[in-house]
């Protein structure tokens, strides 16, 4: 039995160095009506990401059936499925639609006709759920993520179950940790939390650390996300000390600046 579980980890290694080697250079153009330089574009299937030129070109490592997500402060999150002709002749366009900033007609309160019997049956009262109230336990953490359910789906629960002395394999579990699948999960939810992270730094001390610096909008955009790089950046970001992320932004900034000299020689 311990052969044939060896042999079966060994297929599944290779069939994922195989997945992995299937990544090709994706060529894309973002199109929209005002700027397109600095637009996030994340390749959340295969974990990479690059921003776009300020002709909206990008190049990004992708495979077909791959996802892209693309994002940017002044465009609507749009998603983009990978299909095998995207990889031929800078064949994907990507047209990006400006987010509107309105607010839909609101009426505060509701209408009363001073009919105290008509009021009253017009007043309705809506108590909160609870769930405990009334015998379901509910979930009252954190909403998850679409993938952080999918990590939890594919690594909930132990390996090996007992029952008195019979035991039971969670073979669900052992086949996506065996196939790579739960381990690029992880890295997919990881790279999301970075994100999210990074962007509270960049709104927080975008102005701190940058208010100096002759930066385009992109520029700065490139900036963070090369902070974002970093190995310490995570445990940085979510301790959010400013005393330890003052001090970190200004070495990647001095860092990065001598990045930008390099280009401009």
């Amino acid at each position: 039995m311990k052969i044939k579980i060896n042999i079966f980890t060994i297929v599944f290694m290779v069939f994922c160095f195989g997945v992995d080697a299937q990544l090709k250079t994706l060529q894309g153009i973002v199109i929209a009506n005002d700027d397109v330089e600095g637009i996030h574009v994340l390749n959340k299937s295969s974990v990479k990401y690059t921003v776009t030129d300020t002709d909206g070109s990008f190049l990004i490592l992708a495979k077909a059936n791959d996802t892209l997500v693309i994002s940017g402060l002044k465009y609507e999150l749009k998603e983009i499925k990978i299909i095998p002709k995207y990889f031929e002749n800078f064949n994907l366009k990507i047209y990006l639609t400006e987010k509107v900033n309105t607010l839909d007609e609101v009426i505060v309160g509701r209408i009363l006709t001073g009919d105290i019997n008509s009021d009253v049956g017009n007043i309705k009262i809506k108590e909160e759920l609870n769930f405990y109230d009334i015998g379901i336990p509910g979930y009252t953490g954190k909403p998850k993520t679409i993938e952080e359910r999918k990590l939890y789906d594919a690594d909930q629960g132990k390996m090996i179950q007992f029952y008195g002395i019979a035991g039971a394999v969670n073979i669900n579990k052992l086949l996506n940790k065996i196939s790579g699948r739960t381990k690029k999960l992880k890295a997919i939810v990881d790279l999301s939390e970075k994100d999210k992270c990074m962007r509270r730094t960049r709104d927080f001390y975008s102005k701190i650390i940058l208010d100096k610096e002759n930066f385009s909008d992109p520029q700065k955009a490139e900036y963070f996300y090369f902070c974002m790089d970093d190995s310490n950046f995570k445990t940085i970001c979510e301790r959010n000390d400013p005393s330890e992320v003052i001090p970190f932004l200004n070495e990647k900034l001095s860092a990065y600046k001598q990045n930008l000299e390099y280009k401009d020689d």
